[in-house]
């Protein structure tokens, strides 16, 4: 097991936004930075970092924690994996108690995979290098590619000898188990049992994982083998989805977070090329057509796409109709066509570094442009092609969300195709309220959804007006003040002593907020002090994600504002008086209506019976909630039916 000290020497070290911004780009948002979601696919940020606090919270999934949670959490780590990365990531040095021997032959089996994926690079790693044929073969082929030391080690480069077993005979020895490699999809189970190396006799590409983990490989053949494909890929396994993986992009989004533009490009060595000529901001996705999840990561980093075309007409159709998926995320996409024959790899190492990168500045253009250009020539003499070619062109153009962006391509494909411009707007026109009409009842829902949510403060998600939800509104708002102010004055004592007090006779509902009320009364009980920190280190997820939404604030007034407006706007510590006596009224008037709503029920279930005994008594009772509902609404300045 790690030790208490390295974990605390963990936490010292870690800055949140430092952890979150490998993964995500963040921007200024106040005293806080918000970005896109990780976890869900949203065009406007609800993800939050809170650096004063040392917490996240992603409005859109409900998720939220420190920076342990977030890469357990983002990365599908366990805990330990989770300090084990942070302290790799910090530089601290792992200490273990003597039981850690015991405590790794229990791994989980996706903790065990990760090993797994990792000794095989290791292995493929050293065939390159250290066995003849890696040296004569696959380092060869690397070394024409023009491929350096540096950018072997940086890409972890391997080969994969000829051989039915060389791979897992070695793992087997090492203790590997057979159905863990089978499940890695590095060996190749055949119907009689028995099985085989995946990768044999080709030079092997890792694939990583934002966090710098391999989670599969690309292997490429050398020769001209019959019945053979050029390339092979791990299949799909617990740590690896190839709709959700870029190839390049671990090596890469520093440099895209930088230049704010990615490079997509289709192959392994058109990214490893590109990195090679200085360009770093490049990932690609490996032959696969690409998705809405690959677009999604790199939105992450940036909201600039340049896609680079290889110089023939097949690959540019095919590349075509990826883009429309680009377009409809909401990114702005730029094209880059190579002269015929080349693709990225090949350009680069024919024209050298200097003229590669001038090449890339010199003849980027706008996306639209070129596929109105492209159209342009084809349908030259043919007047129902150049009909079908508008049509397509409309269509993506339709695609953009920013109008102001959609009625200069409107101009501009106007001028290319010779064509009126009120005849391309009647067509945007038909396929916008096509698709708004299409869409009308869905956005309607949500947007009524969403409002309601903003009206009664993010309640957890419950939006039906009924008495248990008020409860649990009014109880959310006595532990976020808890949460945030507890040390603060009110009523001439600390606002935690104020709550307590006054709450003494309330049974709260809500299972998270009642164990975290409880921790509160248990450190006043022992004369001590705990604060929100407590629960983000030591509370479970649930606990976790529910404390970070309490302590972040999604909107914040900018301090100029209140001075352009000459109003004067006051801040919450400023009112805590008046929030905390308020809050208490109202949770024992929430209380109270729930209990008369539980209550009446019993009145009905003994009319119905004929028990006329437990009639009066719980008419009793209702009349007695009646008038504490009264006398407390006369406090709130609430008028409540009679």
């Amino acid at each position: 097991m790690i030790t208490r000290e390295t974990i605390e020497e963990v936490k010292n070290r870690i800055d949140i936004y430092d952890v979150v911004s490998d993964f995500v780009s963040l921007k200024k948002s106040g005293q806080n930075y918000k970005g896109l979601s990780p976890f869900n696919n949203e065009k406007t940020p609800s993800f939050f970092v809170v650096p004063a606090k040392g917490i996240f919270k992603d409005f859109s999934s409900g998720k939220g924690g420190d920076a342990f949670t977030f890469v357990m959490e983002h990365e599908k780590m366990s805990y330990a994996e989770a300090i084990r990365y942070l302290a790799k990531k910090y530089g601290v040095e792992i200490k273990e108690d003597r039981s850690s021997t015991e405590s790794k032959e229990v791994q989980s089996e996706r903790e065990s995979l990760y090993i797994l994926m990792n000794f095989a690079k290791d292995f493929y790693k050293n065939t390159l290098t250290q066995s003849e044929e890696g040296r004569s073969i696959g380092l060869s082929y690397f070394r024409e590619r023009g491929f350096n030391d540096r950018t072997l080690e940086k890409f972890e480069l391997g080969y994969a000898l000829e051989g039915w077993e060389h791979f897992s005979k070695e793992a087997i020895a090492k203790g590997y188990n057979k159905d863990l490699l089978e499940k890695t999809g590095l060996v190749v189970k055949k119907e009689d049992g028995s099985s085989y190396d995946r990768f044999r006799g080709r030079v092997i590409f890792p694939v990583h994982g934002l966090s710098g983990k391999v989670v599969a490989f690309g292997a490429r053949m050398l020769g001209k083998e019959k019945n053979q494909p050029k390339y092979i890929n791990s299949p799909e396994t617990d740590i690896y989805h190839k709709s959700d993986v870029l190839y390049g992009l671990y090596q890469g989004k520093n440099a895209i977070r930088q230049h704010d533009v990615c490079y997509l490009v289709e192959g392994y060595t058109d990214v490893i090329s590109m990195h090679q000529a200085d360009v770093e901001n490049v990932v690609a996705s490996s032959g696969t057509a690409l998705t809405e999840s690959q677009i999604k990561l790199i939105r992450r980093f940036t909201e600039n796409i340049t896609v680079l075309f290889d110089g023939d007409n097949a690959g540019i159709k095919a590349a075509l109709r990826g883009i429309d998926m680009i377009l409809r995320g909401g990114l702005n996409v730029r094209v880059l066509l190579f002269p015929d024959g080349e693709d990225p790899d090949s350009f680069s190492r024919k024209v050298g570094t200097t003229e590669f990168q001038k090449y890339l500045k010199e003849h980027t253009q706008d996306f639209v442009s070129f596929k109105a250009g492209l159209y342009a020539k084809e349908a030259a003499g043919d007047p129902i092609r150049k009909a079908e070619s508008i049509k397509e062109i409309v269509s993506s153009i339709a695609f953009i969300p920013d109008p102001i962006k959609r009625s200069v391509y409107i101009q501009e494909t106007s001028n290319l195709l010779k064509i009126g411009e009120s005849v391309l707007l009647t067509e945007l026109n038909k396929i916008l309220i096509q698709e708004r009409r299409k869409n009308e009842k869905e956005n309607l829902r949500s947007q009524v959804v969403e409002e309601t949510a903003i009206l009664i403060e993010d309640i957890g998600g419950q939006v039906k007006i009924d008495p248990q939800s008020l409860v649990y509104y009014q109880e959310r708002e006595t532990i976020r003040l808890l949460l945030n102010y507890a040390d603060q004055t009110v009523e001439e004592s600390k606002l935690s002593d104020f709550l307590l007090h006054e709450l003494e006779d309330v049974e709260f509902t809500n299972e998270v907020f009642k164990s975290i009320y409880q921790k509160f009364k248990e450190a006043a009980h022992h004369h001590q002090q705990i604060k929100s920190d407590y629960f983000l280190h030591e509370g479970n997820d649930v606990i976790k994600s529910a404390v970070s939404e309490l302590i972040t604030s999604r909107y914040d007034i900018s301090p100029h504002w209140g001075d352009k407006f000459h109003i004067h706007i006051p801040k919450e510590k400023d009112m805590l008086n008046e929030m905390a006596l308020s809050n208490v009224l109202r949770l024992k008037f929430r209380v109270v209506q729930k209990m008369m709503e539980d209550n009446l029920q019993k009145v009905k279930n003994a009319e119905s019976s004929g028990n006329w005994d437990e009639l009066d008594k719980v008419l009793e009772i209702q009349t007695g909630l009646k008038k504490a509902e009264s006398e407390l609404a006369g406090s709130l300045g609430i008028v409540v039916a009679k």
